[in-house]
């Protein structure tokens, strides 16, 4: 009998286990969320908007998504429409399902390393042979093309590489001219780039906007969601974009998930894309300057360590000049003061004395967290000389 295994997902247990009990949350991933009445009041008529909400019939809405919200998810890339998107239950959905569509037991699956841990845990769980490609910060936190090709020749039925771009933890952010290289890799093997872009839009200079694997590559499918660039977790909605035939496949076994998405959720999710612009003044604005903040706070902590990120909502910092393991060092900053990280263990063992912060909350929750940790810094440094 076969039996499916899937590892216990690191982060999420993490976080189901203590994100309640944090006083000063600086381990959300997500930038400030919206309240519902601040969405509305960015369309032109909140009060007519409030009107339709009130009249949704809470039934079925169209399998696919609607059109009106396809569309506007398309309008996000530069060579797709409505066609080529899927609407799911969030990014996490569009990852799962377009896992379970495409990969089959004994293909080969490359995934880049330390990342969402659904990326290379659920193909796994299929009976895929992962292929685990680290990304070192020695590197900036980006993959080795030469390790890449290496991997790719060497894997036994390669069909699919998954990126996130850009990357969660790390902020790691790869350009276009690096993707296309990955893409030349792809395509001798004629493998699939799944890229989880749940960050892409929240650059950290004005001047660069993140590209798509879907405007570079014809295997290429992005997945995307309303929760971190557009401050809607609570919507729990994504999408997949692709090829019709990769949309055609996700759509079939979609039939044994999802009917449809909630009528409320697409209508507030097309009021946030109908508006962006204004939204996404409001969520750089936060996510630039509490990037400023992060950066003067590490470079007056000097022995902690990073790679500064480049894009998206957090960082990966190194406590391991303190030595102490990342969750007992978690697990004591939360006791000691309420201020919340994630354990670099959490994404994988080769991590410890790493650990994630999410630097997208409201300003001041931020830097009271920093100040925070910062005492929690001195703390253990103190017990560390007293021990020698």
């Amino acid at each position: 009998m076969i039996e499916l295994h899937i590892e216990p997902f690191g982060v999420e247990e993490w976080m189901n286990r203590y994100e309640t009990k944090a006083k000063y949350n600086i381990a959300e991933t997500c930038v400030e969320s919206l309240k519902v009445e601040e969405l509305l009041n960015l369309s032109q008529d909140p009060a007519g908007a409030m009107r339709d909400i009130a009249g949704i019939k809470l039934t079925y809405g169209e399998i696919p998504g609607s059109g009106e919200l396809r569309r506007a998810i398309a309008s996000l890339y530069n060579s797709m429409d409505e066609d080529n998107v899927l609407i799911t239950q969030g990014g996490i959905g569009a990852n799962f399902l377009t896992q379970f569509s495409l990969v089959n037991p004994g293909d080969g699956v490359i995934s880049a390393y330390p990342t969402y841990q659904q990326l290379y845990s659920v193909p796994k769980s299929f009976g895929a042979s992962v292929h685990l490609l680290p990304l070192r910060p020695e590197n900036n936190f980006l993959p080795d093309l030469n390790e890449l090709e290496v991997v790719a020749k060497t894997a036994k039925n390669l069909r699919m590489i998954c990126l996130n771009n850009p990357n969660n933890p790390t902020g790691a952010l790869m350009d276009g001219d690096f993707l296309k290289r990955v893409v030349d890799i792809a395509k001798r093997y004629d493998a699939y780039i799944l890229c989880d872009e749940v960050y892409r839009g929240l650059e950290h200079e004005a001047s660069f906007k993140t590209p798509s694997i879907v405007d570079l590559y014809e295997k290429g499918i992005s997945t995307g969601s309303m929760s971190k660039v557009f401050s809607l977790a609570g919507l729990r909605l994504g999408w997949i974009l692709g090829s019709p035939e990769v949309i055609k496949q996700c759509f079939s076994h979609r039939d044994y998930m999802t009917i449809s998405c909630g009528l409320v959720d697409e209508y507030l999710a097309l009021i946030a894309l109908k508006n962006r612009d204004r939204l996404l003044e409001r969520n750089l604005k936060i996510v630039r300057k509490n990037f400023k903040i992060l950066s003067s706070w590490v470079a007056d902590e000097k022995k902690v360590g990073w790679i500064p990120p480049k894009a998206g909502t957090t960082a990966f910092l190194n406590f391991s000049d303190y030595g102490i393991s990342s969750r007992d060092f978690c697990e004591g900053l939360l006791a000691e003061t309420g201020a919340f990280l994630v354990p670099g263990s959490a994404f994988g063992p080769e991590f410890n004395g790493w650990a994630r912060i999410g630097y997208a909350c409201s300003s001041e929750v931020l830097q009271e967290g920093l100040k925070c940790l910062s005492s929690f810094l001195r703390k253990v440094e103190g017990e560390v000389n007293n021990a020698k």
